[in-house]
């Protein structure tokens, strides 16, 4: 049976994925730091699709208990695993606050770097595997409206530039995958462009095809790439002095 383990499994595009591959009847495996909202997530999945589904806590700042984790799934580790762990945080607050800082890079370079370094080496082991990772077009360049956010996303896409390098020879395909705007709760009450902006629905299905045709790089919306483009050729004498 296949089966994928999605790591952030809370998160509103996570749900989405989730439900797209019970869909398909694969196992689905849960994992978060919030147990009780799994739990009530894997018992609809359950029911829903008549597929098997588990919950596991793992909590990516708590870097030590990530090999526990990784050894409690054993040899039942998924040949798929997504992450979309992720913290926007609050740039104003992490300008002058290392706290809020530090929780942004942690969240979505540091922890997920730990836990995916582990995954990367069962699966090179194994001469098999794919793994995709929620990156952001925000780490594309830099702006002062998120840049501690965006500088965590843009090292995350190095991070997995060179991951996807070095398990090509293995048969492991890593996918990156670069949402802009998206209608979660992580972006509830901020003024996004409706046509700039995608539901979880469409990103979720955006993952499973890149996976599905091994693209290595994936923006969603489509016309984020050629925004990004744009953004990323501006030159910087200019780019300094707009208020993006």
């Amino acid at each position: 049976m296949n089966s994928v383990l999605i790591i952030g499994a809370t998160s509103d595009v996570a749900i989405s994925t989730a439900h797209l591959y019970a869909k398909k009847g694969y196992e689905i495996l849960l994992a978060g730091r919030n147990s009780e909202q799994l739990e009530k997530l894997c018992s609809d999945i359950k029911i829903r699709y008549d597929v098997i589904c588990s919950a596991h806590k793992i909590d990516l700042l708590d870097f030590p208990s990530h090999k526990s984790f990784i050894n409690q799934i054993g040899i039942k580790l998924p040949k798929t695993t997504i992450c979309f762990a992720g913290f926007l945080g609050e740039q104003e607050k992490a300008a002058v606050d290392w706290d809020e800082a530090q929780k942004i890079i942690q969240t979505n370079f540091t922890g997920i770097v730990s836990i995916i370094n582990l995954i990367a080496e069962k699966y090179e082991s194994a001469k098999k595997g794919e793994i995709a990772v929620l990156s952001s077009v925000a780490g594309d360049r830099g702006r002062q409206s998120n840049y501690t956010y965006g500088a965590s996303k843009a090292g995350l896409t190095a991070y997995l530039s060179g991951l996807r390098n070095r398990l090509h020879k293995s048969n492991v395909h890593v996918l990156t995958v670069k949402p802009g705007f998206i209608n979660t709760k992580m972006t509830e009450g901020l003024d996004l462009p409706k046509a700039l902006t995608a539901q979880p629905e469409h990103i979720s299905k955006a993952i499973e095809k890149g996976l599905r045709k091994k693209k290595n790089v994936i923006y969603s919306l489509w016309m984020w790439k050629y925004i990004m483009l744009i953004i990323k050729n501006i030159p910087e004498g200019i780019f300094k002095k707009l208020k993006l």
